[in-house]
């Protein structure tokens, strides 16, 4: 479901691999403790108690059972209303340059996140459940890396390294973590 929505021009797909499920049989190639932490500070914000897998959360704002089509469906679907930040972001070689204005305040606390992945990757799975298994990951997310804080009061212009092919996101996020107030990418 994951690779159908990234194939979507409106989304940004980011696949963030979790390790609480490594001592089943498996470790998980691309699990990470920070996206785990990422995950359960998601359904603290969010009041809940638990954590699952597949899991998807849109926007910041909504969490969804990540193989379930209709409901992804459902709050992936335009809604009006917030005037988002306008982020332009442009790569020139291994330097990425963010640039974002803001018609209104942001909230305090509000963050500028680069997030690297890797498009695609098969991995064969020796143990657990799927046992002789080769998997297809897409957008698996390698790096999450908060470049520092915006207001929308003064405009953001930022120069980072981005070095490597592998493709760039950056974005503005609200405190909690909360809502994801602007996204781009360049690949």
């Amino acid at each position: 479901l994951l690779a159908q929505v990234a194939e979507r021009d409106d989304v940004i797909a980011l696949a963030l691999h979790v390790d609480y499920w490594d001592y089943i049989g498996w470790k998980d190639t691309f699990g990470n403790e920070r996206f785990t932490a990422r995950q359960k500070a998601y359904a603290r914000a969010a009041g809940e108690h638990m954590v699952y897998t597949p899991q998807m959360i849109v926007n910041g704002r909504a969490s969804v059972v990540g193989a379930d089509g209709a409901d992804l469906a459902e709050v992936l679907a335009p809604v009006g209303g917030d005037a988002a930040p306008d982020l332009r972001l442009t790569r020139n070689g291994e330097t990425l340059s963010i640039r974002a204005t803001s018609a209104m305040t942001l909230p305090e606390g509000t963050v500028v996140q680069l997030v690297r992945y890797i498009p695609q990757a098969d991995v064969a799975v020796d143990r657990g459940e799927n046992a002789g298994r080769t998997i297809t990951y897409t957008h698996v997310v390698m790096s999450w890396v908060v470049l520092g804080k915006c207001n929308g009061t003064t405009p953001l212009s930022l120069t980072v390294p981005a070095e490597g092919d592998q493709p760039a996101v950056v974005l503005i996020q609200a405190p909690g973590p909360g809502p994801i107030l602007a996204a781009a990418e360049v690949r």
